[in-house]
């Protein structure tokens, strides 16, 4: 029965109303996984009601109340963790060991270090910043928070979005991509398990058009999470600009990896291709453009193009596959237009096709390295989300940085270097939100994510995001008892 029911709405699962579906397909053959219930404007409606209803008692538990649910969520995570592999790979076309070695258990520990962050806000001391009053800080939540995730990283991103929001005393209702809902569903059902009221966290699975442009402009929703493209983003600005709710943005990106000249070259060339094959290259923080010193140039090329030739596609749930495939039919035809279209302004070192055979009957798209990528050329400046790595050549450390910054986005780079002065001059000057220091990719919990420019605003994971889903309100008591305040004399003077 839970398989027609695909909305998770005041702490348990139903059915749409809106009478449409919608076929969840395993990218890997293109066959139909589930067919989804989808939801509409009531549905939403009713999701959004619940989390309303829900955020009095969730808001005024205690900060050691919701710690203990958000543990508890944790280890129900833990014990689900399998099963949340399997769905995450079938559905998102993952290799099964990304997703048990990546996915699920960084969705785990997130939660479990929410559950000690939840304990703890950050603000100034209390004090007597005026002589004669007493100032305080209080860190409020918001109210209901609506959360649009990707089909990227669906169990994770979705878990950046709830956890921080509900952490801080929010409700939340969170709408995820059509293409990749399931385990959404169980993580939702993870938290009723450990003991969240009904309503605190609720699941919309609809389309964008549909579900979560109504989501976005509802007026009991007060704040507006989305990860995806820069494109859309925009939309969802412009529409929760409607009703003044608050944005939260993690968008798109264009990572530069840089390779000075005394670079470690064995580290920077296995560093270049796992950076840019992570998730099939469907990564806003990937790999995309290696810029490499003109000395280290054609080593870096042969060596990325024949480790890449050595990358293994297969089955998803073989752990021995490396690499899945892209997301859909129609993302793998956007892919390889790029690809083909640089043909005729670069060099295609290995890859820029499709496999053929078994695989052929998925969306799969070789390990691809184009070289020789000139500036200002469509593979240089825009996001392919595939496995695709473009390389230039420099010659000195101005022209890296500056070629590093030539982009709209700014949500990740990385520099590949032995001299401690270079890395840190590149980590101050390139402009994104997180800069790896001969290393691309790695995230943890207490550490902040998110972009600078066209890649959005706001921080997920870490303490820092508690900036995003809490109000900060000033308590000035007063501590003189004088009913005739020295400062009203600025305004009136009292008769005699």
């Amino acid at each position: 029965m839970l398989a027609t029911m695909h909305q998770y709405i005041d702490g348990a699962r139903r059915a749409a109303t809106s009478g449409e579906s919608f076929d969840v397909l395993d990218p890997s053959t293109d066959e139909t996984l589930e067919t989804l219930t989808l939801a509409g404007p009531a549905d939403v409606d009713a999701a959004v009601a619940s989390a309303k209803a829900a955020f009095g008692e969730w808001s005024r538990a205690t900060p050691a109340e919701r710690a203990a649910v958000l543990t508890r969520a944790a280890a129900v995570l833990d014990e689900r963790a399998e099963e949340l592999a399997q769905l995450e790979s079938r559905q998102a076309g993952k290799p099964i060991r990304l997703a048990r070695e990546f996915d699920v258990p960084g969705t785990v520990d997130n939660t479990a270090f929410f559950g000690a962050a939840a304990r703890r806000l950050d603000g100034m001391a209390s004090g007597e910043y005026s002589a004669d009053h007493t100032s305080s800080i209080r860190r409020e939540p918001l109210g209901v928070v609506g959360s649009i995730a990707p089909w990227n990283y669906p169990l994770q991103m979705a878990a950046w979005k709830v956890l921080p929001a509900v952490a801080a005393g929010n409700t939340i209702v969170l709408k995820p991509a059509e293409i990749t809902p399931l385990t959404a569903l169980v993580f939702a059902e993870a938290f009723t398990a450990a003991g969240a009221p009904p309503g605190v966290f609720n699941v919309v699975t609809g389309t964008g058009a549909v579900a979560g442009q109504h989501l976005v402009g509802h007026p009991d929703v007060v704040m507006t999470s989305f990860t995806g493209s820069t494109a859309v983003g925009r939309q969802v600005m412009a529409t929760a600009a409607l009703t003044g709710k608050r944005v939260h943005l993690e968008l798109g990106g264009k990572a530069p990896f840089v390779v000075f000249d005394d670079a470690d070259l064995e580290a920077a060339v296995h560093g270049a291709v796992a950076a840019s094959l992570i998730n099939t290259g469907q990564d806003c923080t990937a790999a995309t453009r290696a810029i490499v010193h003109r000395s280290l140039y054609d080593a870096f090329v042969r060596g990325v193009a024949d480790l890449m030739a050595a990358v293994r596609m297969g089955p998803t749930p073989d752990p021995a596959t490396d690499l899945g495939p892209l997301s859909s039919r129609r993302h793998l035809e956007k892919v390889a237009g790029m690809v083909e279209r640089a043909r005729g302004y670069a060099r295609v070192v290995t890859g820029g096709a499709a496999p053929t055979g078994d695989l052929a009957r998925g969306c799969y798209y070789a390990p691809t390295l184009v070289a020789d990528v000139p500036i200002g050329s469509e593979l240089w400046t825009d996001e392919v989300f595939g496995p695709v790595l473009a390389v230039v050549p420099f010659d000195t450390d101005d022209e890296a940085i500056a070629l590093a910054n030539d982009t709209a986005y700014g949500l990740a780079a990385s520099a590949w270097t032995r001299d401690t002065y270079r890395a840190g001059r590149a980590a101050r000057e390139i402009a994104a939100g997180c800069v790896w220091v001969n290393d691309h990719i790695p995230i943890i919990s207490e550490m902040p994510h998110g972009g600078y420019k066209h890649s959005g605003f706001g921080k997920d994971m870490s303490a820092y995001s508690f900036e995003e889903y809490t109000q900060v309100k000033h308590v000035m008591h007063d501590l003189t008892g004088q009913a005739h305040k020295p400062w009203h004399r600025t305004i009136f003077t009292l008769p005699g």
